[in-house]
């Protein structure tokens, strides 16, 4: 049985037949956030199926694929899709993508996801820069036997998020006026939503907006010693006294109008990786 070192090195050996360029940065987007794929200058489309050990993305709004090109004069890599713990797949299995952007050459990752929002100063459409997070998934990617050609036994999480990209990221949103926080990001397994009373707990807590996704990811790429900037795009508030029913299309429709500003954000962010 192939280990996870062995299924890394079988993913590039793969992606590096379709694209051998070096990237700088990996990027993940999340629902309904794809079309900032039409920013790319695309060089190469590999379907997740195509590579070695990549999980099928089944989410709505996923389309699946591994884009490979250059945006903003960046090289990167960008999974137009993820996937999820809801999925039924293991973590190991879902950030697994993550490691092979870092074989691939990549030292920063840009994650994004739509979430709910429990901060009240929030609204639907704004978007959040992810300043620190909360694991309650009730599992964790690193858990077993550590692999020291990956990374350290006990990776330091004092920092996930780096905070000059952080900084970086408002200025840029202050420069475009964009409506932009920072803020915490709590991750739940779902792929139900929440109740009301866990909405109080998670905002009690310390959350400011809360998905299902990211944590796994930006767990890894500290492990792998990659940089993180992480966004978040509100598509739905979740006040315990105000709920309304969840609608899957109306939050995909929220992420779609607000993707320009993402788009912004993110290019503004890799253009400065270029100095």
């Amino acid at each position: 049985m192939l280990d996870l070192h062995d299924k890394i090195e079988d993913a590039v050996t793969e992606i590096k037949k379709h694209w051998d360029k070096t990237p700088r940065a990996g990027v993940i987007l999340g629902t309904g956030l794809g079309s900032l794929v039409k920013e790319i200058e695309v060089e190469a489309t590999i379907e997740y199926g195509d590579i070695p050990h990549f999980p099928a993305s089944t989410a709505i709004s996923h389309a699946g694929r591994l884009v490979c090109g250059t945006l903003g004069g960046l090289p990167i890599v960008a999974m137009e899709g993820r996937m999820h713990m809801y999925e039924g797949y293991p973590l190991k299995m879902i950030t697994l993508p993550v490691r092979v952007m870092k074989a691939l050459g990549a030292d920063l990752l840009v994650v994004s996801n739509a979430c709910g929002g429990m901060n009240p100063n929030f609204q639907c459409g704004d978007i959040m820069i992810i300043e620190d997070h909360i694991n309650l998934m009730g599992d964790n990617p690193l858990i077993g036997i550590n692999d020291d050609r990956l990374g350290p036994r006990f990776p330091d999480m004092c920092e996930p998020y780096q905070q000059s990209l952080v900084d970086r990221a408002l200025t840029i949103a202050r420069r475009h006026d964009i409506i932009a926080h920072k803020g915490v990001f709590v991750a739940v397994a779902g792929p139900n939503l929440e109740t009301r009373a866990e909405y109080r707990f998670l905002r009690t807590i310390g959350a400011d907006v809360v998905g299902m996704s990211t944590v796994p990811e930006v767990i890894v790429a500290v492990h792998c010693g990659l940089r993180v900037v992480g966004f978040s795009i509100i598509t739905d508030m979740c006040l315990p006294d105000a709920l309304q029913p969840a609608n899957v299309e109306e939050i995909i429709a929220v992420a779609n109008r607000a993707e320009p500003h993402l788009t912004t954000l993110v290019k503004g962010v890799l253009a400065e990786e270029k100095s």
